[in-house]
C-alpha cells in the first residue's frame, strides 16, 4: 500500500520550487536543473534526466527543472 499524499505540486517551468515533497515524478521526459533532499547523500543532484513516469524519492525541498515536466508531491 503507498502513501497518501496530501497534496502536489504541478512543475513545468525553470523556476525554483521549493516546499517539502516525498516524490517528484517526471510526466514526459525531463531534466532537473538541481534537486536538494535532506536524505539523499552522494554525489549532487544536477543535471538528472528522468524519462517519463520515473520518480525520486525521499525529503526533497527543493526541484527546479531545465526543461519537461514533473509532478511533485507534498509531505
Amino acid at each position: 500500500m503507498g502513501y497518501n499524499y496530501p497534496g502536489a505540486e504541478y512543475i513545468s517551468d525553470t523556476a525554483a520550487h521549493t516546499g517539502r515533497f516525498g516524490k517528484v515524478v517526471a510526466l514526459e521526459d525531463s531534466v532537473i536543473a538541481t534537486l536538494v533532499a535532506e536524505d539523499i547523500t552522494g554525489n549532487a543532484l544536477t543535471a538528472v534526466v528522468l524519462k517519463a513516469d520515473c520518480e525520486i524519492c525521499g525529503v526533497i525541498t527543493s526541484v527546479t527543472l531545465t526543461s519537461g515536466s514533473v509532478i511533485a508531491y507534498r509531505l
